[in-house]
């Protein structure tokens, strides 16, 4: 596996640096875009990892898988009359099909959906952002996690289109709690900074049949894992989910800090880094790593 790693850094280290950074959120402008990192971890708990995997960076929408699971931990199929679970075709931040589906996200991933699954652990805790990162900090094994407060800033400042979605949703009863509120907890969870190792490690629940190795834990039943996974295969990619499908074949999740969540079904979860991104708000390098990876060893689901 390390000799794969080392295959793979080879094959991608020339594509590091191509795209640029998530510039349209202030805090994250700065981030040095020549940063590349990967971490593997098995189900037997073995890990693997090569270049920058030890650095912590922003989350970002990767987030969202979390605070689906803790809905789902809560809610159960009762969350699904509130959020959909059809790929959108649309910008992650389209105000378009929320209007013309009277209020309901089309999926968990888009941001509207996200603000939606926001509002529902609201319900559920008393400070929703310290349940996730304690949630986290449990899945990961890693109980010094933080949350990047100049980054939370930075977004709930530049808020208003997320807010527009926030009271859109609002006007067709689709949300419980203060916006500004929600959105400030949204905000916090995104800026969450962890490491290819924390995050490949606290994945790992969702190629273990949901249940996390490190915390000793059966975090959500074996269908709830795999309709997670289903659901980061079909819409966990932005506007390159098909492609991203096509090209890597597993279930993943990207956040416009440069990472990328993958998962190998019963074997694998997997974390890679590199902060420029590409038009879609993917990775470059991480998206080709991805896919060179399966290319070496055939670890596409299809």
């Amino acid at each position: 596996m390390q000799t794969l790693l080392r295959t793979i850094y080879d094959d991608v280290k020339p594509l590091v640096g191509q795209g640029k950074v998530a510039d349209y959120i202030p805090a994250l402008a700065s981030v040095n875009p020549h940063q590349f990192g990967i971490a593997i971890y098995s189900n037997q708990g073995e890990l693997f990892q090569i270049g920058d995997a030890d650095v912590p960076f922003s989350i970002q929408s990767i987030s969202k898988v979390f605070s689906l699971t803790l809905a789902i931990k809560h809610y159960g199929a009762d969350m699904w009359q509130r959020v959909g679970r059809e790929p959108s075709g649309l910008p992650f931040n389209s105000l378009v099909q929320l209007e013309y589906e009277n209020g309901i996200p089309r999926n968990p991933f888009i941001n509207a959906g996200a603000i939606v699954v926001s509002d529902m652990n609201q319900s559920r805790f008393a400070s929703p952002h310290y349940a996730m990162r304690e949630f986290v900090r449990r899945l990961s094994g890693n109980p010094d996690l933080k949350t990047d407060q100049v980054v939370a800033d930075s977004e709930y400042e530049f808020r208003h289109r997320n807010a527009a979605m926030a009271y859109l949703m609002q006007s067709y009863g689709n949300f419980e709690n203060s916006v500004e509120e929600v959105l400030k907890s949204y905000f916090s969870n995104c800026a969450l900074r962890m490491s290819c190792v924390d995050l490949a490690k606290a994945f790992n629940f969702l190629a273990n049949k949901g249940y996390c190795s490190i915390s000793k834990e059966q975090v959500i039943s074996e269908q709830e894992a795999r309709q997670v996974n289903a659901l980061m295969a079909t819409s966990g990619m932005y506007d390159e989910a098909g492609s991203f499908a096509f090209q890597v074949g597993l279930p993943g999740k990207s956040g416009v800090g440069g990472g990328i969540v993958a998962i190998v079904p019963n074997r694998f979860s997997i974390c890679v880094w590199s902060p420029a991104l590409n038009k879609v708000g993917n990775s470059s390098a991480g998206v080709a790593a991805l896919e060179s990876m399966t290319k070496h060893i055939g670890w596409s689901v299809y």
